[in-house]
């Protein structure tokens, strides 16, 4: 690898604003906020509006829209396209 090119590489904590979880990991990201971790050193921190902890996704709390349900009663409601 060439010297002086690649972002510093070090710990980094992320931190889910809506869950309110944190973790510890490495990244290039930085940040000028820093908090004080589990094991008492300081860390930066980096806050994020999402994360496994909290996405519909991961939680199992996703909606399966109905869509063809959905385009029926529009259909319903303001007619077909072409018919007027």
């Amino acid at each position: 690898m060439r010297e002086g090119i690649h972002p510093a590489y070090g710990p980094v904590v992320f931190r889910d604003r809506a869950a309110g979880h944190a973790f510890l990991t490495c990244s290039t990201m930085t940040s000028e906020k820093t908090v004080e971790w589990e094991d008492g050193q300081t860390y930066p921190v980096v806050d994020v509006e999402i994360s496994n902890v909290s996405h519909p996704f991961y939680t199992g709390t996703a909606r399966v829209l109905d869509t063809a349900g959905r385009v029926e009663r529009f259909e319903r409601r303001y007619g077909r396209r072409g018919e007027r």
